[in-house]
Parts: C-alpha cells; sequence; structure tokens
C-alpha cells in the first residue's frame, strides 16, 4: 500500500496495487509522511476500513476537521469498548464517534449543554455501554483537562450501541432505550411499585428485551406457539395481564404486530420479578 494522502498524524488515506482506497489508523501512522511513501506496517495498529467512493468525500471531511489526539482518543475508546463487550464494532463509529467528541468538546467550550432526552433509560438499560463512555470522558480529562457533564457519557454510549450489530439491526439504539422505558413504565404502574434493577431477574429481563427489541423493530418475531401461551396463561394470570398490557400500547405506537409466543416470554419473565419483588417482601 501507498499513500494517497496523509490526513493528520494518526490517520491516512492509502490506496493498493489494485487501486482501491481504505483509511488506516494509528498513533503517529502519519507523522512526517508524504504522498508516495510506503506503508510501514509496523505502525498499523488498528484495522484498516475499506471505503466506497460515495464514503469517502464525506469521512475525508470529518478527519480533516478532527486533531489528531482526538482520533487517537476516539481509537483508545473503541478498542476498550470492543474488549468490554466481546465484540467488533461497526468501523464506521470511528468516524462517527470522533466527530461526535469533536463536536461535544466544541460545545462545552462555547457553554452550549444538549439534553440527552434517554439519559436515564442508557445508564440504566446499557450499564456496560454506559461506562464505556464514562471511560472516554475520563480520558477527555486527561487528555484535554476538560470535565465534560455525565450526559456525554450516554452520548457515547448511543454511539457504541449502534455500532455494536448495526448491519443487522434498521433501528437505532433510541428506538431500543425508548421502548424498554415503555416495557418499564408499564410494569411498574401495573403493580404500583418500582422494580429492583440491582436483581437478576431484573437484569435478565433487561436482557430479554434487547432482544426482543431486536426483533420487534426488524420484523423477526417468534412464530407463534399456541401451546406455550395457553399454558402461561393458565400458570401466570397476572403477569400475562401486563404483557397484553405491553403488547396493546406498542402495537398502537409503532403499527407492529406482537405475537403469542412473544407475549408468554414477556409473562415469563415479568412473572420471575414479580415472584422475586413478593420474596423480599416477606424475607
Amino acid at each position: 500500500m501507498k499513500i494517497k494522502k496523509p490526513l493528520n498524524a494518526n490517520a491516512i488515506l492509502v490506496v493498493n496495487d489494485d487501486q482501491s482506497e481504505f483509511i488506516l489508523f494509528g498513533k503517529g501512522i502519519g507523522y512526517g509522511k508524504k504522498v508516495g511513501d510506503n506503508v510501514d506496517s509496523d505502525n498499523i495498529n488498528q484495522t484498516f476500513i475499506p471505503l466506497k467512493n460515495s464514503e469517502l468525500k464525506e469521512y475525508l471531511t470529518i478527519l480533516e476537521s478532527i486533531p489528531a489526539e482526538l482520533l487517537e482518543l476516539s481509537r483508545q475508546v473503541i478498542l476498550e469498548a470492543e474488549d468490554r463487550l466481546g465484540c467488533s464494532l461497526n468501523p464506521s463509529i470511528y468516524f462517527m464517534l470522533s466527530d461526535h467528541l469533536n463536536f461535544a468538546i466544541e460545545r462545552y467550550k462555547s457553554n452550549i449543554n444538549v439534553t440527552n432526552r434517554v439519559f436515564w433509560e442508557i445508564k440504566n438499560f446499557y450499564p456496560q455501554e454506559f461506562k464505556i463512555g464514562l471511560y472516554a470522558l475520563k480520558l477527555i480529562k486527561r487528555e484535554f483537562g476538560l470535565v465534560l457533564p455525565e450526559e456525554e457519557a450516554a452520548n457515547v454510549a448511543f454511539h457504541i450501541i449502534n455500532a455494536q450489530s448495526s448491519a443487522e439491526m434498521k433501528a437505532d439504539g433510541m428506538n431500543y432505550a425508548k421502548l424498554i422505558a415503555t416495557v418499564n413504565s408499564i410494569i411498574r404502574y401495573s403493580i404500583s411499585s418500582e422494580l429492583d434493577n440491582t436483581s437478576v431477574h431484573y437484569q435478565r429481563f433487561i436482557t430479554h428485551l434487547k432482544f426482543f427489541a431486536e426483533r420487534f423493530f426488524n420484523d423477526k418475531m417468534l412464530d407463534d406457539s399456541n401451546q406455550l401461551f395457553e399454558q402461561i396463561v393458565q400458570l401466570y394470570p397476572r403477569a400475562t395481564e401486563i404483557s397484553f398490557l405491553i403488547k396493546d400500547q406498542l402495537e398502537l405506537v409503532y403499527s407492529k404486530k406482537i405475537s403469542k409466543e412473544e407475549i408468554a416470554y414477556l409473562a415469563i419473565h415479568i412473572n420471575r420479578m414479580l415472584s422475586s419483588e413478593e420474596i423480599s417482601k416477606h424475607s
């Protein structure tokens, strides 16, 4: 590969023998380099990203406007996210997260505060991604001496959520968070009580909701199973009633049908939470 254009100290645009273009990230990879230089493979400490012509102009504009130090900081955040979550993120996260953090710092310096409307939902329903956001704020404080508001951790988490499986998912993280918040509100209203978000049953329920949301927004609901549904209706009538409230609300808001099997699994998880709540009250 040869360098087609140095973008900054930590990113270069390169071309291979087939004239395919890539962006390479790595600390110091572009330092002192010029057009036509061969790429030093020892300096490539991050996956290179192939570019389509339609993406090239937009991505190059983003990278050229971002300080090299911030690009490297974003790379560290992404590596931390992939290690903590145990998955590879969509490569577009390098551009999106760097651009967001650059804008967040500019807003902070200009005393412009943008409220995150789903801060509570992201913090509570995506705790691992939120911790990654806090890690990003820690790096920004160390590197730039700026103390960004905690809401920015949720904004970072939002980008991480979207990048985890965006190749398969049509809905974004905000839709997921809103759906989960709606379901939790219905349950709290139905039982006239707060849920114990530290319990293992609650955590399992939230995990189930994340997968449910993915199926819901991608029109991949579980097939109907009348046998399972009828069993759950008999065994867990209260939880089933709450599940139907959830079904009616989501179908009304999103105009999407929810299968009986999905209702049954919601009821199973809700019943586990309700049972654990009753036990804790009498223990």
